[in-house]
C-alpha cells in the first residue's frame, strides 16, 4: 500500500476538475471559475460545515426563541446544494442524535438544552458504544491517583503468596529480634514448622546450605547437630501478609478518600497496632497474662523509620506510585516502574530500595532463585549509594543478609550481619541477628561471644538469654543455662516463645531432677508447640494417629515384622560378628542421651540412604529389608544395631519427629534389668521379638543387667502417611 502522502498526490492527479463556461461562453476550469464567482470543492466543503453548524444553532433558536422553522431550513439548503442534507448530519452529526431517530432534528435540540429527558434505550446503546471503542490492549488506568486521593484497600487486593513468606517490607529499627523465621522454606516439598506438608515447589538448598542449629531436639548438645535447622524450627512466628510493613503500626490504616502519606519523609506502610500484635510479635499477645495491658502497648511501639533524604522527599510521589504497585502484588510493573526511576535518579537510595524489594516479590512470585540473586545484589547497591539515611542503610542490609540466608549463603549473611553491627554498634537487636549467624554456621563461640557482649548491655535482654542458655547447655553445661532459659522465656520477648527453648529448659530440669520440667512442657503444650505434655516432637504432620506404644496389626507392616521374627537369629550373629571392638563399627551415642554408661550403634540406614560399607558387614540382614521400603525408604529415621552395656542410664527424651515408627528387635536380652519407658508405660524386650512405639512420645531406658543388650532397631514410616509425602517430606 502507498504511504498516506502519495495516495494522496496520486488522487489529484486523478481527479480532473470539471471545466465550466463563463458568461462569454469560454470554457474555463473550475478554479477559475471559482475565482470568477463560482463553487469550488473547497468553498462547497466550507458553506456544508457553516450550514452544518447552523444546523445545530438553528435546532437552538427554533426551541429557545421558537424564530426558524427548522425542518423548511433544512430542505431548502439541501435543495440549493443538491445533496442529501440529512445523511451529512447523520454522518457527520450523529453525537448530536440525543433522541435516538436516526436524525438530528428539533427533538434532538431540546434534549441537548436539557428541555425534554433522554430516552433510556438511547443511554443504554452510547455505553456500550463507548465501551466498544475502547483499545483492548490498552493499560487499565491505576486504582489510586498518584497522590492518594483515590485510595482503595490496599489489603484486599493483594495477590496471595504460593510458596514463600510474603515479603516484609520494611524493618523495626529497635527490634529485629523476630527475623529468625525465614520466609521460605528450606528445601522442595519440604513441611513447615507445623508439620504442614508445602506441596509446591520452594527454591531449592542444599543439605550442606542449609544446615541450621539445633537438628533434633533429643540430641541438641553436639557441636555437629548443634547449628541444624535452626530456621525451619523457628514456628513462633506466623507468616505476614504479603503488603504488610512490619515498622509501622500506631497509625491506622487510611480510608479511601484520605492521603495516606501525610509527611514527606514517611514511608506510606501503615499497620495497626493490633495487627502487628497478632502478626509481628505474638509472644506478646501470648503472654498476655503476664504482662500488664500498658507494658505490651510500650514494647509493641517501634520507632518509625525514615528512608527518604532530602532530595527524594522532592520526588515522594513517585516513588509513592511504584511503591503502591508492589503493595498490590503487581510486582512486574512494580519493577518496572522503580526501574524507571533509577535511570532518573540514579543516586537515590530509596529507589534502588524500592527496586530491590519489587525484585524480591517477583523473586518470590516466580520461584527464582536467579532474580532473587539480582536483588541481593541491588539490596546492596542501595546501601552504598551517598546519602543514604541510616534507617535505610539497616534495612536494607537486613534485607539482604535474609535473602543471603535464604539461599544457604549463610558466611555472606555473616559479613552483612557484620557490617550492620560495625555500622550500628549500639543495636542490641543487630547483634542479637549476628549471634544467630555464627550458630547457623556452626561457630557456637563466636556466637556465645555475641551474646555475652549483648546481655553486658543489655542484661534484660531475653532474647539473648534464650540464645546463650542454648549454648550453655550445648556444652553440657546444665545447670548454668536453666537460669538463662527461664529468664528469656519468662521476658516475652520477641523471637522467645519457641518450642526449642521449651524443650531443652524442660530437658535441662529434667536432668536436674527437678519436676517443674512438666510445668514448661504444660506451657509449651499450650503454647501450640508441642502436642501434648508428652508427645514433644517438633517436625510434626497434622492429624496424624497418636499412641506411644503399637501392635504390628496397628501399622499395618505385618509383613516386615514376620520377616524380623522369623530371622532373628540370622540378624543377631551378623551383629554380634561386628561387634568385636578392634573392627570400629559400633560407634558410641553422641546426641548425650546418656546420664551414664555405654551405648554403641551400628547404622545400616540413615535417611532413606544405604551405608554400602556397612551393609557389606552384614550383608543377610541388609538383604532380609531391601524388599521393605517403608524401612529403607524413611528419611526420618534410620536401620541400625544398638548395644548398650551394663550401668547405662539414658535421660528421658523424645524423637524429632512424629511422621516414624520405631521397632525394636530384641537379639540379645538379659533375663533382668533391661527395660524401656515410654510415656508412663514400661515394658522389657524379648529375644525374637519386636516392641513397636512412637518415640516422639517421651521415652527413656534402664540398663541394669549383668551383661550387654542388643536389639536391632527399625525406623518406618507413620502408616497414615500419604504415599506423595513420604516422597517429598524432608529428611531428618
Amino acid at each position: 500500500m502507498a504511504p498516506r502522502k502519495n495516495f494522496r498526490n496520486q488522487a489529484k492527479k486523478e481527479v480532473k476538475p470539471a471545466a465550466v463556461v463563463n458568461k462569454n461562453g469560454v470554457k474555463v476550469e473550475a478554479s477559475v471559475a471559482a475565482s470568477s464567482g463560482g463553487f469550488s470543492g473547497t468553498k462547497i466543503f466550507t458553506w456544508f460545515m457553516v450550514l452544518a453548524l447552523l444546523g445545530v444553532w438553528s435546532s437552538v433558536a427554533v426551541v429557545w426563541f421558537d424564530l426558524v422553522d427548522y425542518d423548511n431550513v433544512i430542505a431548502e439548503r439541501a435543495k440549493e446544494f443538491r445533496f442529501n442534507f440529512s445523511e451529512v448530519l447523520q454522518g457527520k452529526l450523529s453525537a448530536y442524535d440525543a433522541d435516538g431517530d436516526g436524525d438530528f432534528d428539533v427533538e434532538d435540540a431540546k434534549v441537548l438544552l436539557g428541555l425534554k429527558e433522554r430516552p433510556v434505550s438511547v443511554s443504554l446503546r452510547e455505553a456500550k458504544e463507548e465501551s466498544a471503542v475502547k483499545e483492548p490492549d490498552a493499560v487499565p488506568p491505576p486504582d489510586d491517583d498518584v497522590d492518594g486521593s483515590q485510595n482503595t484497600d490496599v489489603e484486599s487486593e493483594i495477590q496471595a503468596a504460593v510458596s514463600l513468606p510474603p515479603i516484609l517490607d520494611d524493618f523495626i529499627p529497635d527490634d529485629s529480634r523476630d527475623d529468625a523465621t525465614h520466609p521460605y522454606e528450606d528445601e522442595n516439598d519440604a513441611i513447615d514448622t507445623k508439620g504442614e506438608l508445602v506441596e509446591k515447589a520452594q527454591p531449592q538448598q542444599t543439605l550442606e546450605e542449609s544446615k541450621q542449629y539445633n537438628n533434633q531436639p533429643g540430641s541438641p548438645e553436639t557441636k555437629e547437630t548443634v547449628q541444624l535447622r535452626y530456621n525451619a524450627e523457628a514456628e513462633s512466628v506466623p507468616e505476614p501478609e504479603a503488603d504488610v510493613e512490619p515498622e509501622v503500626e500506631s497509625v491506622p490504616e487510611p480510608e479511601a478518600d484520605v492521603e495516606p502519606e501525610v509527611e514527606a519523609d514517611v514511608e506510606p506502610e501503615v499497620e495497626s497496632v493490633p495487627e502487628l500484635e497478632a502478626k509481628f510479635v505474638p509472644e506478646l499477645k501470648e503472654n498476655a497474662e503476664d504482662h500488664p495491658k500498658d507494658q505490651l502497648k510500650e514494647k509493641a511501639k517501634k520507632k518509625k523509620p525514615k528512608l527518604l533524604n532530602k532530595f527524594e522527599k522532592t520526588i515522594k510521589t513517585e516513588i509513592d506510585a511504584a511503591e503502591k504497585l508492589r503493595k498490590k502484588g503487581k510486582v512486574e510493573e512494580a519493577v518496572r516502574a522503580f526501574e524507571t526511576l533509577v535511570l532518573q535518579y540514579p543516586q537515590s537510595p530509596r529507589c534502588r530500595y524500592g527496586k530491590a524489594l519489587a525484585e524480591d516479590g517477583l523473586a518470590e512470585k516466580m520461584l527464582s532463585n536467579d532474580m532473587l540473586q539480582k536483588a541481593i545484589g541491588t539490596y546492596k547497591e542501595a546501601s552504598e549509594l551517598p546519602n543514604a539515611t541510616p534507617d535505610l542503610i539497616k534495612a536494607t542490609l537486613k534485607k539482604r543478609a535474609e535473602r543471603q540466608q535464604f539461599l544457604g549463603r549463610m558466611r555472606g549473611a555473616l559479613a552483612t550481619l557484620e557490617k550492620l553491627v560495625q555500622i550500628f554498634p549500639e543495636d542490641m537487636a543487630l547483634k542479637n541477628d549476628l549471634g544467630v549467624a555464627h550458630l547457623l554456621i556452626g561457630d557456637n563461640n563466636s556466637a556465645k561471644r555475641v551474646y555475652e557482649e549483648v546481655l553486658a548491655t543489655a542484661p534484660s535482654d531475653g532474647f539473648a538469654k534464650v540464645h546463650y542458655g542454648f549454648i550453655l547447655k550445648s556444652e553440657n553445661k546444665i545447670a548454668e543455662s536453666i537460669p538463662f532459659l527461664r529468664d528469656g522465656l519468662e521476658s516475652g520477648d520477641p523471637g522467645t516463645d519457641d518450642g526449642r527453648f521449651y524443650f531443652h529448659l524442660g530437658d535441662a530440669l529434667q536432668r536436674m531432677g527437678d519436676d517443674s520440667a512438666y510445668k514448661w512442657y504444660e506451657r509449651g503444650h499450650q503454647r501450640g508447640h508441642f502436642a501434648s505434655v508428652w508427645q514433644r516432637s517438633l517436625y510434626n504432620v497434622d492429624g496424624l494417629k497418636a499412641q506411644p506404644w503399637w501392635t504390628p496389626k496397628d501399622t499395618g507392616y505385618m509383613d516386615l515384622v514376620k520377616t524380623l521374627e522369623r530371622n532373628w537369629r540370622i540378624i543377631r550373629d551378623e551383629a554380634q560378628s561386628v561387634m568385636d571392638k578392634t573392627t570400629g563399627l559400633f560407634v558410641p551415642e553422641e546426641e548425650n542421651l546418656r546420664e551414664k554408661g555405654e551405648w554403641g550403634q551400628f547404622t545400616l540406614w540413615q535417611q532413606g540412604k544405604k551405608a554400602g560399607e556397612s551393609c557389606r558387614s552384614v550383608p543377610k540382614t541388609c538383604g532380609l529389608l531391601e524388599r521393605y521400603p517403608e524401612a529403607t525408604g524413611c528419611k526420618r529415621g534410620q536401620i541400625k544395631f544398638s548395644v548398650m552395656q551394663p550401668g547405662t542410664h539414658v535421660w528421658p527424651h523424645t524423637g524429632p519427629t512424629n511422621c516414624r515408627l520405631r521397632m525394636h528387635l530384641g537379639l540379645v536380652i538379659p533375663k533382668t534389668g533391661c527395660k524401656i519407658r515410654c510415656t508412663n508405660d514400661t515394658r522389657a524386650w524379648e529375644e525374637g521379638k519386636v516392641l513397636i512405639f512412637d518415640d516422639s512420645f517421651e521415652h527413656e531406658v534402664w540398663q541394669d543387667a549383668d551383661s550387654y543388650r542388643l536389639i536391632f532397631i527399625v525406623d518406618v514410616w507413620h502408616p497414615e502417611l500419604t504415599q506423595y509425602q513420604r516422597q517429598t517430606l524432608s529428611p531428618i
